[in-house]
């Protein structure tokens, strides 16, 4: 496994066009997903203005931001053949200044509930980046790793909001675009 050791190293090494094939399993509609899309993950400046103000709806210090990024993508689902995956959001890592490989990251769209979200994430000892996020009617866990530096996968839950329940399981295997497509 290509371990990260800190928020840094995983921002950057997440910096670029990934290919990606998702299933998930919505267990309240019992229905599989096959999701393919394109992500991309660019830097952004810690001055630029959607981080400052993300930094202030969450009272934060611009300047403890830590390689603040953005994330879009675009794709298809089999569930609706005429559904398009897409989207975009700012994320901005703030690392606990106590705790190493400890934080939040804060988001200006959520991954369970489309609003701004702010989630503690931790690196673990193998270099698996774990978020966990509490929404008002959910909560979301993920775990990203990579296996070589072009290759990572993804595991996601949405629980209920109490996190006694699972409503969605999905797993992601992203690979690198090398060529720029």
């Amino acid at each position: 496994m290509f371990s990260m050791n800190n928020i840094k190293q995983f921002v950057e090494n997440s910096l670029g066009r990934w290919r990606s094939q998702r299933s998930a399993h919505h267990l309240t509609f019992r229905h599989f997903e096959a999701v393919q899309s394109v992500i991309d993950i660019v830097a952004i400046s810690p001055g630029d203005r959607a981080v400052i103000e993300l930094c202030q709806l969450y009272s934060v210090d611009p300047s403890q931001a830590v390689m603040p990024f953005q994330m879009s993508w675009e794709g298809e689902s089999d569930w609706d053949e005429n559904s398009e995956v897409k989207g975009s959001c700012i994320l901005v890592p703030i690392p606990d200044p106590n705790i190493p490989n400890r934080g939040k990251l804060l988001r200006d769209q959520g991954y369970a509930e489309t609003i701004a979200a702010a989630g503690d994430y931790h690196i673990a000892e193998d270099g698996t980046f774990v978020l966990l996020t509490s929404y008002e009617h959910a909560a979301a866990e993920e775990k990203i790793w990579f296996a070589n530096p072009n290759l990572r996968f993804r595991v996601s839950l949405i629980k209920t909001s109490g996190g006694s329940g699972v409503v969605t399981a999905s797993f992601s295997s992203e690979i690198r675009s090398l060529s720029g497509n």
